[in-house]
């Protein structure tokens, strides 16, 4: 297997260069098709109803007939927004979401026509927070809708993304700082690179797990919808907008879907490195193969986006912010010390065993902490008087004496 060297980037041919541009916009609207006719079938099988089955064949065609009535729909444009911010919002939440793509390694060295070239379009020393930075752009486009609106809805569901941007952001960053330990580069080609023996999934589940709860609340997936919650906010700050623009927002999410995806392939499943017992062969690692791979682990996760939202009811919005302030960063923060530990440990002769010895001590001692504090806080709450409910706060009614019962 060939590994590419991220300081030959920008030196392919320049029809080279625009025909993997062309390959990553075509591979990402073929496969945002494919994905919401997928996610309509899977949760209609999984309430137990047929799903879109008329247009086509077992109802092939009803996401691309979909996004023709969106396109054909009239374009309807509110009273009193301010237009030009309106008009750029959905803009703002797409361009993004493709660019952030550029940087992902799909697949190692392939030929085409005769060139060698990596199967990723560029990449960078600092390729993982090129994509966190995009990501955060794409969250102003929503930010601006909801605001430019002039709506009180659409306003509740922009301030809500610009809070959850922040929160969930700091706990996806901090997830990335445990692979950037280990790996020791931010290239996503490297970090590729460097999971040859093993994926960084089984040494660094923690990360993996904050930044799998992360990546759903960075993409207003459900159960983490709370910026387009229909319950509450009619839909959120998407309502004052139709056919095309809307049709925007939709693919946005989507393209981000697959990027949070991808990275998530990245940094902690090999990239597109083949999955044991296939890496057992020799060619399972060589030329388009890895392509293969790495497309089968992205929709490994998007196939958990469908998942979740046939599965969880959506959260309050005070535990959705509570999950990530007072769980995820926390986690995030105490794994990092660990992990820089462990490092420090082996960069001084200490060897693997001692050095996953002393891990897994520091974990289970934390777990062990912190189920003690939990049960001492649930006694702590059971010894509160009823009486104390009643703390004039709100308007509670006086609770029924014995003699007004007995009477």
């Amino acid at each position: 297997m060939t590994y590419p060297d991220p300081t030959l980037f920008g030196h392919d041919p320049w029809w080279l260069i625009i025909a993997k541009a062309l390959f990553i916009f075509v591979f990402l609207m073929l496969s945002l098709l494919v994905a919401i006719l997928l996610e309509r079938k899977i949760l209609g099988w999984m309430q137990m109803r047929p799903g879109p089955n008329r247009v086509g064949p077992w109802g092939l065609l009803q996401s691309l007939v979909d996004g023709v009535k969106l396109a054909l729909k009239e374009g309807l444009v509110p009273a009193g927004v301010d237009k030009f911010i309106y008009l750029a919002a959905p803009v703002i939440s797409v361009v993004p979401a493709f660019i952030a793509f550029s940087v992902i390694p799909m697949g190692g060295e392939v030929s085409v026509f005769g060139h060698r070239t990596a199967l990723q379009l560029t990449d960078m020393p600092v390729a993982v927070l090129f994509v966190l930075a995009a990501t955060s752009i794409g969250v102003y486009g929503i930010v601006l809708a909801g605001w430019a609106s002039g709506s009180t809805y659409p306003l509740l569901g922009g301030l809500r993304s610009s809070a959850q941007v922040i929160s969930y952001e700091i706990a996806m960053a901090l997830s990335f700082a445990a692979v950037f330990i280990y790996a020791g580069t931010m290239s996503t080609s490297g970090i590729v690179a460097s999971q040859v023996g093993l994926w960084y999934i089984f040494p660094l589940l923690p990360s993996f797990v904050v930044y799998l709860t992360s990546m759903v609340g960075e993409t207003n997936r459900a159960p983490f919808d709370l910026p387009e919650a229909e319950g509450e906010l009619v839909g959120g700050f998407h309502t004052e907008y139709s056919s095309i623009k809307f049709a925007m927002f939709m693919l946005a999410e989507y393209v981000n879907m697959f990027t949070v995806s991808a990275l998530a392939t990245t940094l902690f499943l090999g990239g597109w490195h083949a999955p044991w017992p296939i890496n057992m062969w020799d060619g399972a690692n060589t030329g388009w193969w890895s392509l293969l791979w790495f497309i089968a682990k992205v929709w490994t996760f998007m196939f958990l986006f469908f998942w979740l939202r046939g599965t969880l009811p959506r959260m309050r919005y005070d535990q959705f912010m509570a999950l990530g302030w007072k769980v995820l960063i926390p986690v995030s923060l105490v794994w990092i010390v660990i992990v820089s530990s462990a490092r420090a440990l082996r960069n001084q002769g200490y060897g693997q065993v001692a050095t996953g010895l002393i891990t897994v001590g520091a974990v289970v001692a934390l777990i062990i902490l912190f189920a003690l504090w939990r049960a001492v806080r649930a006694r702590n709450i059971r010894k509160i008087p009823e009486q104390a409910v009643d703390a004039g706060v709100f308007p509670v009614p006086p609770l029924p004496t014995k003699e007004k019962t007995d009477a």
